[in-house]
């Protein structure tokens, strides 16, 4: 069980420091435009999904990986998190988005300089979007225990692409507070508040909508079998 633990949390870690080297080197380089960065955040998010994926077949729980802050505290929301993995997650992250930002400064032989702006309505509503549609696809996935093998992998980076190329117009396009903090861009009103805000909405409006017939179809069948 420890061992379990130990591997869910080192994925955490290399995932989150993997996607924030993925938006480092892309966004640094000569063809760092939204679109090329939602393909290679989108790509990189769903080879790690797939790599994430390694529980047991008998095994009746199925893990979510989340390499992003946001949507662990939507999961929290929703209960799909316990609070203390919910913490050790998010902290998790945000050390793996940090050794990626020193990793990819000693690579690139200079300092990052800060792309976080100042606060901007604009930019929060954004993030927040943009962290809305990858969040509603993956509570999808989540509510129909569908979070495994490769089209979930496939389906999961395509709508983290889809976040990011939404949220581009107007914000540096990162919906994960601990990328925004590995690409020194990490500013609480707009790219914490954004994307937690638009995950904790996206997660809880599927639970609320979507859910609500298989736990009342659920329902008359518990009630069936007991008048039985």
């Amino acid at each position: 069980m420890k061992k379990k633990m130990y591997a869910m949390l080192m994925t955490e870690l290399i995932g989150t420091a993997i996607l924030t080297l993925v938006v480092l080197s892309v966004k640094n380089s000569p063809i760092g435009i939204p679109y090329f960065i939602a393909l290679a955040i989108g790509l990189a998010y769903a080879g790690l999904i797939f790599f994430a994926n390694f529980e047991e077949k008998e095994s009746n729980s199925t893990w979510i990986p989340q390499f992003n802050p946001a949507l662990s505290l939507a999961l929290w929301t929703v209960k799909k998190l316990k609070t203390v993995e919910t913490i050790t997650n998010i902290a998790v992250q945000f050390v793996g988005a940090y050794l990626a930002y020193a990793l990819y400064g000693y690579l690139f032989n200079n300092k990052i300089p800060s792309v976080a702006g100042h606060y901007s309505t604009r930019v929060m509503i954004a993030e927040a979007v943009g962290t809305f549609i990858f969040v509603l696809v993956i509570a999808a996935a989540v509510y129909r225990k569908a979070y495994v093998g490769a089209s979930a992998a496939a389906v999961g980076g395509i709508a983290y692409a889809l976040g990011i190329i939404v949220a581009s117009p107007a914000s540096n396009a990162l919906i994960n507070p601990a990328v925004a903090l590995g690409v020194h861009s990490f500013a609480w009103g707009t790219y914490v508040l954004g994307p937690v805000v638009g995950a904790v909405v996206a997660i809880n409006l599927y639970s609320l909508l979507f859910t609500a017939k298989v736990a009342k179809v659920k329902s008359k069948a518990n009630t069936n079998t007991k008048k039985k």
